[in-house]
């Protein structure tokens, strides 16, 4: 346990991505297996102990410290597994300090019952480096800035193979990875790729935002579609095993049984999962509603009927399709879906352009029927086959410009690892008429990036100068007619909301600048983003 609470301790530390790199691929090179096994599934996000709640943790604290004294400490560092790996009354004459495998072989035998007893057990043990590495682990609050894809690039290098290498065989494995890390220690063959129903990693676009790149290429060698404003999935169903993934290998099968249902087929599809009602994308709003869900009720199959919109074809018939170029995989998968039936999976139609000016003309303009359904466009070489990573030239996104508002902040919360000590998560306003003359603020967002470091340290302290009211972990901060903080923050798009106040909600809201200038009476209307709305739905109102 100790060499892996090093690990998370240094991560923690670090800011830069070579030295993340650096520090997880030293690391598998110098433990033994299991745990290094263990570490890159913790890493991977393959991990998980349903059994260990953070409220086990605050009981078992609490039992032994004064509870309003935790709560003052809690408060003040902000974060559950730190504070308690300071606090905790350790008694004399610890037993032996558990090791990583120990820790994680014994969590995923045990029973609720049993989970509080191992863990006070093993906090008594370890030093406060080693508690907030068990708690980290034990709660899935890895938050260390370390990818899944990263630590799998570490987990590459160690074996001097390329990380697209390791994702083709990555689902066949399971933690700890035995025969994974034989073949990356050069003990044994590679592992079989052909894992029935297994996840091939996505080909990704490079953003076309510079007039410079876009010079460079000749239109009339890209096709052009959509960029569908929903979430990349790949579907596969081989050998009888059906499966939903996203873009980056994460199995949302349970979260959509009406699609697993609807896969009759033998292959694996590209696409984008959406919610369509009658063949028009609904906002993503309601893809929410079925997103990071273990299960699904009846309710909500019928209130929100996933689909998918193809636009890809990787396999089929245990036929490899990735190294044809576009244009022979574009062609057999409109012959693929002209054969499914059922209305669970349509294709992603191609645009037709004759240039640069009608591209952006279709950039600029939403789909017809569809007004909020794409977020721009994609250009895909004709010629280009399907290759694993974001490699440049082949592919490109061509995304709208952004939305602007400047809003007011009104509340804040600590962040999560690095930033566990910083209010950085902001919720910001802008100003709704409640009666002629009576204006008040509204939430419409929360952004938590956008913002440098020493920004970051400017708007923690104007938090903590201003603060006016406490909620548990949130702030209240000071926002009037007559002061106030402006954020001008950036966003992709706005939808109906039952769920917030102002009953609108921001797509991908970020804060592009703060406005340390501009008087918080002089920030946006809520009728501003109203007008905005009605233009995103094709001037249908709002």
């Amino acid at each position: 346990m100790r060499a892996f609470a090093e690990l998370l301790d240094r991560l923690s530390l670090t800011a830069s991505r070579n030295a993340k790199l650096t520090l997880v691929r030293d690391y598998l090179r110098e433990t033994p297996d299991p745990d290094r096994g263990w570490a890159l599934a913790a890493l991977t996000g393959g991990l998980a102990f349903r059994a260990a709640k953070p409220a086990f943790i605050r009981r078992a604290v609490e039992a032994r410290m004064d509870p309003v004294l935790f709560a003052w400490s809690y408060d003040y560092v902000g974060d559950l597994a730190e504070t308690v790996s300071l606090v905790w009354p350790a008694p004399p004459g610890a037993n032996r300090e558990p090791g990583l495998a120990e820790v994680v072989e014994a969590l995923r035998g045990a029973g609720r019952g049993e989970v509080q007893h191992l863990i006070e057990g093993w906090l008594d043990a370890l030093p406060p480096d080693g508690r907030w590495a068990l708690l980290k682990l034990v709660t899935g609050g890895l938050r260390v800035g370390v990818s899944a894809r990263l630590a799998k690039q570490a987990a590459a290098e160690h074996g001097g193979v390329t990380v697209e290498a390791l994702e083709e065989v990555w689902h066949g494995q399971a933690p700890p990875y035995g025969d994974l890390f034989a073949w990356l220690d050069g003990d044994a063959d590679r592992p079989t790729p052909d894992a029935a129903g297994r996840f091939r990693p996505a080909m990704l676009a490079q953003p076309l935002d510079d007039e410079a790149d876009r010079s460079r290429l000749d239109p009339a060698d890209y096709a052009a579609e959509w960029k569908w404003d929903g979430v990349r999935v790949q579907a596969v169903s081989e050998g009888g095993v059906r499966r939903l993934y996203s873009r980056t290998g994460d199995d949302l099968s349970a979260a959509f049984p009406d699609l697993i249902e609807a896969l009759e087929f033998d292959g694996a599809l590209d696409g984008e999962l959406l919610v369509l009602r009658d063949g028009r994308v609904a906002p993503f709003g309601d893809l929410q509603q079925r997103l990071n869900r273990k299960s699904v009720d009846a309710r909500l199959l019928a209130a929100f009927p996933a689909a998918i919109r193809a636009y890809d074809l990787l396999a089929e018939d245990g036929e490899d399709l990735r190294a044809l170029p576009f244009a022979e995989r574009r062609r057999r998968l409109e012959a693929f879906v002209g054969r499914l039936t059922g209305g669970r999976i349509d294709l992603s139609p191609l645009l037709a352009f004759d240039g640069w000016p009608a591209l952006a003309a279709l950039r600029a303009a939403p789909p017809p029927g569809d007004p909020q359904a794409a977020e721009g466009l994609m250009l895909k070489r004709w010629d280009s086959v399907y290759e694993a990573g974001r490699p440049k030239g082949p592919w490109f996104k061509w995304k709208r410009d952004p939305s602007v508002v400047d809003a007011v902040l009104m509340y804040a919360q600590r962040g999560h690892g690095r930033r566990s000590s910083y209010y950085s998560d902001y919720t910001f306003g802008v100003w709704r008429e409640d009666a002629p003359g009576e204006r008040s603020l509204t939430p419409v967002g929360k952004a938590y990036f956008g913002f440098t470091d020493e920004e970051l340290k400017q708007l923690d302290k104007f938090v903590r100068d201003h603060t006016v009211e406490r909620f548990g972990p949130v702030r209240a901060v000071r926002a009037d007619r007559d002061f106030g903080l402006v954020l001008e923050v950036a966003f992709e798009g706005l939808q109906r909301s039952t769920r917030h106040k102002s009953g609108l909600a921001m797509r991908f809201p970020r804060i592009s600048r703060i406005r340390w200038d501009k008087p918080a009476r002089d920030a946006d209307t809520l009728t501003t983003l109203e007008r905005m709305l009605a233009t995103m739905e094709g001037g249908r109102g709002g």
